[in-house]
Formats: C-alpha cells, structure tokens, sequence
C-alpha cells in the first residue's frame, strides 16, 4: 500500500525572538522547504532522508511523523517513508526546523486523508520540534509565520496568536549568511533570558504596528548578548533597510529592504563574505501539493 501526501511550507525571520521571555514575532518569506510523505504498512519504522542537506540529522522528520500519527490514532497501523527539500539554509536562525515540521506534518495529514485545522498541525509540529530538542521555547511564532505567512506575532507559552498584520509594502528580504551553523539547542538561553524585560517592551511595539523598529532594536538586543556584530544590520540600514537585525538566535542576519536599495544593502554586505539570499515577504498560506 502507499498512501501519499505532499506540502509545501514557507520560510521565516525573526521580528521578535521568543527565547528570552515567551513573546515572539516573526515575518514569512518565500524561501520553501517541501515534504514528501509515503505512509507504509510498517508500524512505527520512520524513515527520513533530507535531500537539499543529506548530512544532518533526521530526528525532526521522525518525530513530526510520529506525533501526526499518535494524534490521529494511526500509530500502530503505518510507518513511513519521507524525503524534503529545502532552499532554506539550516541552522542559522532561518527556521528551517519550523518550516520543515509544517511541511512534514501537512504532507502526513494529506497522506492520511483526514480533515483538521491549520492550528492542530501547526501545534503537532511545534510539539514534535519540542520533543526532537531543535527549539527552546517550541519556536510557536516561527511556525505561524511559515505556515500562515506575513507578520505572526505570538504568546508562544499560550501558543496564543496575538496579531497578524499584513504588510502593504512590496518588500524584498535580504537575508546575510556567514558560514558556519548554530544549532537553537546549543545557544546560551542564561544570557538571552538576561534581555526579556526589554523584549517584552519590544513585543508591545510590534503589536502597536512599530514591527519594523522593533525587528531592529531585537536584532540588535541580541547581537550583543550573543557575541555577533551589530555592525552588518547597521550596514544594511545606512544602505537603505527599513529594519535589519539577527534572525533567531543567528548567526543570519535578515534586512527588509525597499526594491530600489536592495544593490545597495548587497554592496555594504559585500565585505562581510558569506551568502547573501534574496527573498521576498510571503502572503500564501502552507498547502498540499
């Protein structure tokens, strides 16, 4: 037998990172991560391959799995089969794991053919992140980026979405990747949880719609409890940025950039060395393929 579901699931930036204190925000962009599940008559054997990056582990992949499964009461009856590909870079602040729980888990409920609600997979995904030991906090403001698109902004202790907004900018994203990965299982929560009074404040402004601003002051907030340099959002503002500031917990740096200042932010970039991804603000919903 094979039951088979494919999704596609969106990427995401940081506005307003949720590890030090609970309260998050985030911005959809169109980079994209695909999931193809093949349910099999093999309970509880999952396998997984990730195509774009073979090299890294695959317990994320089996624990959406294995979570979708459980919640619809199929565990002892399927196994599975999946491969995802992704344009987003893993481990550096770019939800890459968030995203890929969303897709893996649309695609397993598509297998499944079962009817349920946006908020029910995003919260298998967020469970499963939790259990699989890639998030902190269940990362709840990332997934509802990814998966509804535009600006999510969230109790991720609540798992409660406080605002969405919709932004009328046509904005491109511009995202700077140095070499080198950080996995949000490593990162020094002590010194980030050392800012969550001024984070907080920076999740009233977000919500009052100063989300630009406030993506930028968290940025940099962060950057100085981490140890980056403040110094490549700067660039990108004196460039023309709207906001810039580190994305998660780095070591990526996302800048909203206005379509005429995008060569602009690339050139202040440029002597950083590094990848530079170009992107945009993504306004569609996760779905089947």
């Amino acid at each position: 037998m094979a039951l088979v579901g494919r999704a596609v699931a969106y990427g995401a930036i940081t506005i307003i990172n949720a590890i030090s204190c609970g309260l998050g925000a985030a911005l959809g962009i169109s980079l994209r991560t695909e999931a193809t599940v093949r349910l099999t008559n093999e309970p509880g054997r999952i396998e997984g391959r990730i195509l774009s990056d073979p090299s890294e582990s695959t317990i994320l992949i089996e624990k959406v799995v294995r979570h979708t499964l459980r919640h619809f009461g199929v565990e002892d009856k399927y196994g599975a089969y999946v491969e995802t590909n992704s344009n987003i870079p893993i481990a550096r602040g770019l939800k890459s794991s968030s995203t890929a729980a969303n897709a893996i888990a649309l695609a397993t409920v598509t297998a499944l053919g079962v009817e349920t609600n946006d908020l029910t997979i995003i919260n298998i995904g967020v469970d499963a992140s939790i259990d699989a030991g890639v998030t902190v906090t269940g990362a709840f403001d990332d997934a509802c980026a990814s998966y509804f698109g535009n600006i999510v902004i969230t109790d991720n202790f609540k798992r409660k979405i406080c605002r969405i907004f919709q932004p009328a900018e046509d904005y491109a994203v511009l995202i700077y990747v140095p070499p080198g990965k950080v996995y949000t299982a490593k990162s020094d929560v002590s010194r980030m949880k050392m800012i969550a009074r001024e984070i907080e404040a920076l999740h009233k402004m977000a919500l009052s719609g100063d989300y630009w601003c406030a993506m930028t002051l968290n940025g940099l907030a962060y950057s100085v409890v981490l140890g980056y340099d403040p110094n490549i959002a700067i660039d990108a503002l004196s460039a023309g940025a709207v906001a810039a500031g580190l994305s998660g917990k780095g070591p990526a740096v996302a800048a909203v950039v206005p379509k005429d200042r995008v060569e602009d932010v690339r050139n202040a970039w440029s002597k950083y060395g590094g990848e530079i991804i170009e992107s945009t603000i993504n306004r569609e919903k996760a779905h089947p393929l």
